[in-house]
């Protein structure tokens, strides 16, 4: 990588760099296919005076509300059923903020992904200090989750930034199945509280974190194999 050391050169290799190409948006998920159709149908028939902007703050207001909720759901059950609500209108906003910009030919890809992605980190950091707040989740545990989410993103967008390539799953679960298995946990957690793992019993939400942390982190270390070897492949010295 060039790196510049005078005003000169900065502007030199920001105008070398007007030409950015967005990466390929790869989503191989469960639900990928239909997600697509549905989002661009969506898209097609937005007021004309809503814009991506509007979605990405939607998006992100969709999360604080639903960490919000969480929280308020330690001595009222019934909020759980707010979080989910409050997912519906995450997914509205998050995925189809790129669309909307994609079908109207109003892409912005440097500003777009920057900001999609900081958002992403924003809303993890609302709903996981929700869920610890809540009583339902160790703050340990929720601690943990976030740092294995911030590890597995930096890995995606180091491959982005690499390889060209933005893969928004990994194997059958993308965001979007993400959120439909919280959906569904939070359905449970009205009236289960407390289950069972390792042999004692423990808070079902830290059942739930300590898989997700391990999914994640396996994740992480093969998407981290795949893509040194692919690089160290296309890079090879002599």
């Amino acid at each position: 990588m060039e790196i510049a050391s005078t005003p000169a050169e900065i502007f030199r290799m920001k105008e070398a760099g007007r030409g950015f190409r967005n990466a390929v948006r790869i989503n191989n998920g469960l639900l990928g296919a239909v997600e697509k159709r549905l989002l661009i149908w969506t898209a097609n028939r937005m007021p004309a005076g809503v814009n991506s902007d509007h979605l990405t703050v939607l998006g992100l207001l969709g999360m604080i509300a639903a960490g919000v909720c969480y929280a308020g759901s330690a001595g009222r059950p019934w909020m759980l059923l707010a979080v989910n609500v409050c997912l519906a209108v995450n997914w509205f906003g998050d995925s189809l903020d790129g669309t909307l910009a994609r079908v109207r030919n109003r892409q912005r890809p440097r500003y777009g992904f920057y900001v999609d992605h900081i958002v992403d980190v924003f809303g993890a950091l609302a709903l996981l200090t929700g869920m610890a707040l809540s009583g339902r989740m160790s703050p340990m545990i929720a601690g943990g989750v976030l740092v294995a989410f911030l590890f597995l993103s930096i890995e995606t967008y180091l491959a982005t930034y690499t390889l060209g390539e933005f893969h928004l799953n990994f194997g059958l679960f993308g965001p979007t199945e993400l959120r439909i298995l919280l959906v569904i946990g939070n359905l449970f957690l009205i009236h289960y509280r407390m289950g069972r793992a390792f042999g004692r019993p423990m808070l079902v939400l830290d059942i739930g974190g300590i898989c997700a942390m391990a999914g994640m982190t396996a994740m992480m270390l093969w998407a981290v194999a795949v893509h040194t070897a692919k690089l160290y492949n296309e890079e090879r010295l002599g």
